[in-house]
Order: C-alpha cells, then sequence, then structure tokens
C-alpha cells in the first residue's frame, strides 16, 4: 500500500479540507470586495428595488435597490474584520495572562482566574449594549466586545495547557541552565500549546462572525453605509412574505461561514493532535 494511504484516512482529514473551502470562499469573497463589487453596496436605487436575480443583479436587489450581491461581498470583508481583531485581542490579552497565572500560581493565579470569571459574567452582547449606551452604535464597540469576551477563553486554555507544559522535562533543563521566565515561555511553553490555541482561535472566529452578525442585526454593530449580514437579515425581515430571498442569502453567508470555522477547527484538533497522528 503507497504511503499516501494512511494520510487520507486520518481523521478528521475531510474536515479540515471542507472546513478549509469554506474558510477560503469567505476569504475569496472578502478579498474580491476589497478591489471589485457588481455595484456599489451602499448604492441606493429606488426604482429598481426588490428585483428578482437577473444578469445584471445576480442575487436581485433589496427595498432599497442596493445590489445583494455587492452587500454579500463586503459584508464578508466586515465580518472577517471583526473577527481577526477581536480574537486577535482575545490571543494577545488571554495568552498573556494564562501564561503568569501558570507561571506564577498562588495567589496571582487566583487573581487572574477570578477576573475571567468576572469578565464571563458580561457576554458579547451585554457589553456592547453597556457600549453602545455610552459612546454609540459601531462596529469598533462592536469588535472590542466580542474581543474582551474571548480574553477569559483564552487565558482559561493557555493557563491548563501552559501548567502542563511547565511541569515538562524541558522546561526543568531550561531554568537549570539559567533561562529567564520570559526566555521559556516564548521558546518553550507558547510552541507546545500553539496547536491548542490555533484550534480554538478558529472556533472563537466562528463566535465573532455570529456575534457580529447578532449585534448589526440588533443595530449595534456596524452602521451605514457599512455591508452587514446581520444588518441585512434586520432590513429583511419586513419583507419575508414578498422577498424571502433577501434573508435567505446573507443567513447562507453567515451558516456556512461558521459552519466552515467549525469544520477547520475540528479537523486541526485532530490533524494536530499527537494521538491521533500516531494511531493515523
Amino acid at each position: 500500500m503507497s504511503a499516501a494511504a494512511p494520510q487520507s484516512r486520518r481523521p478528521g482529514g475531510l474536515s479540515l479540507r471542507l472546513g478549509a473551502a469554506l474558510v477560503a470562499l469567505l476569504v475569496g469573497a472578502a478579498a474580491l470586495s476589497l478591489v471589485w463589487t457588481p455595484f456599489p453596496p451602499g448604492a441606493i436605487d429606488i426604482p429598481h428595488k426588490l428585483l428578482a436575480p437577473s444578469a445584471a443583479h445576480w442575487l436581485g436587489t433589496d427595498s432599497l435597490g442596493r445590489d445583494v450581491a455587492s452587500q454579500i461581498l463586503a459584508g464578508a470583508r466586515v465580518s472577517i474584520l471583526v473577527g481577526v481583531i477581536a480574537v486577535g485581542i482575545g490571543l494577545v490579552f488571554g495568552v498573556a495572562l494564562g501564561l503568569v497565572a501558570a507561571a506564577a500560581k498562588g495567589i496571582v493565579e487566583e487573581a487572574i482566574m477570578k477576573l475571567c470569571d468576572f469578565t464571563f459574567a458580561f457576554p458579547a452582547l451585554l457589553s456592547a449594549i453597556l457600549l453602545t449606551a455610552t459612546y454609540g452604535p459601531g462596529v469598533v464597540n462592536a469588535i472590542i466586545a466580542i474581543g474582551v469576551y474571548s480574553v477569559p477563553i483564552f487565558a482559561r486554555l493557555t493557563r491548563a495547557t501552559a501548567s502542563s507544559a511547565l511541569a515538562r522535562e524541558y522546561v526543568l533543563a531550561a531554568r537549570a541552565a539559567g533561562r529567564g521566565p520570559i526566555a521559556i515561555a516564548f521558546d518553550h511553553v507558547l510552541p507546545n500549546i500553539a496547536p491548542a490555541l490555533i484550534v480554538q482561535a478558529t472556533i472563537q472566529f466562528a463566535i465573532a462572525i455570529l456575534a457580529e452578525a447578532a449585534l448589526s442585526y440588533l443595530g449595534l454593530g456596524a452602521q451605514p453605509p457599512l455591508a452587514s449580514w446581520g444588518r441585512m437579515l434586520s432590513d429583511a425581515q419586513n419583507w419575508m412574505y414578498v422577498a424571502p430571498r433577501l434573508a435567505v442569502y446573507p443567513g447562507l453567508a453567515v451558516a456556512l461561514s461558521v459552519l466552515g470555522l467549525n469544520l477547520l477547527g475540528d479537523g486541526l484538533r485532530d490533524a494536530l493532535d499527537p494521538k491521533l497522528r500516531a494511531r493515523s
């Protein structure tokens, strides 16, 4: 049997490929919207509102005459922007707090974990409402709210995985060689916990897209003229009996994006798990 055969039977292979394809489609749509869309996404054309799909308007137009295909493409860009920055906030601050908690132990670890528990009491939606009441609605407030909600998730994961890594022989040897805690964290701990963080990042990315869509649906996220899948769903609810397709397209975009990221996370988890690799 050829060497490629066991690779094809590796657990998570199908999930990884399908998830990667859906995520590539999302990224491709966002990249395309940076250089080209069939029409300006925010262009209003009342005389041509609620048009059915045609050669000119591939997915038709909405109640204001805006091209739906253009809005879907531009909405992918907003979703990726929110996801990347929000997950980045969670990674930077969460990993830092988790590493400190794992290395310091004692009262410092307890204080950081209590802070994480406190942050969990303010989910992204509630945090966005609080920020909106103070500073007004907008995509920046949505990013901050989603990012802050992601911090304790990464902090807990980092603390758990880093605590295990810090007990390994190579870390003890590094300490005996006089390496400092920062050098040990970056040279020995982070490379060994990176797979778990990568998998969690894909899952949090999917959650960020859902949260952004929910916030925009409520009018707390991206504001016009920015296109948003959540706001498209909100606008479509008044036309469900006239043009239900207006809700189908953005809903399908959200569903496929979240599905792709979840499948990608599952596939990466299986591919990066040493036990599963050894079994394959």
